[in-house]
């Protein structure tokens, strides 16, 4: 795999990242909610790993080729958004100070690096984007073989992830700290998104 395919990835990963999501609302209610946004950003970055290994040992082709397992995929992927967003708005994040213990909703740094790997993991959208997307720059003549070129680019992917939502997630405490009643505002926001994501993955996959 050439440096030139890599930057390549980088870039349209980059693209894919910026693009507000389900991981912007996930990393933004973290960000109001907990100490810090770390539990949030791991859990996301952890959720891209699983797939990213899913997809170089070509289970991710089995899974793919299965409307069984995709349709399971995608019911259980969008449920979970749904009810993590419907969750969100219902109870909007308001800012913490340093002092306070709450990490999340469950009080812990764990619950919430869990709930980031549901997020991404259990996104079906992320698991096709990755199918689709990484096989296309991945070389088969290459010296070293196609599972470990998968890895590099999903481990670029996780790198660009993980720098980019530590930034978000500090902003959004930053700017919103002192401003509860925005924080509130911008937390309903987020979960109507993740909500209205779900909803549109659920839709897309059965109504198309």
């Amino acid at each position: 795999m050439a440096a030139g395919s890599l930057l390549a990835f980088w870039a349209v990963a980059f693209l894919l990242i910026v693009v507000p999501g389900a991981d912007w609302a996930f990393t933004i209610g973290a960000g109001l909610r907990g100490r810090s946004v770390y539990p949030a950003v791991g859990g996301l970055v952890a959720g891209y790993a699983v797939i990213t290994l899913v997809v170089a040992a070509g289970v991710g082709t089995l899974v793919a080729g299965s409307p069984a397992v995709l349709t399971g995929l995608t019911l259980v992927g969008g449920l979970y958004l749904v009810w993590h967003g419907v969750t969100t708005f219902a109870r909007p994040a308001a800012p913490t100070s340093p002092a306070s213990p709450a990490d999340g909703p469950d009080g812990t740094g764990w619950g919430t690096f869990l709930r980031g790997i549901g997020v991404s993991g259990l996104n079906p959208k992320g698991l096709l984007i990755f199918l689709a997307l990484l096989p296309q720059f991945t070389d088969p003549r290459a010296a070293w073989p196609v599972a470990g070129q998968i890895g590099a680019l999903g481990l670029a992917f996780m790198v660009t992830c993980a720098l980019f939502y530590l930034c978000l997630g500090t902003l959004t405490r930053t700017v919103l700290h002192a401003r509860p009643t925005l924080a509130r505002h911008v937390s309903r926001l987020s979960g109507a998104a993740m909500a209205g994501v779900g909803a549109w993955l659920l839709i897309d996959h059965f109504v198309s």
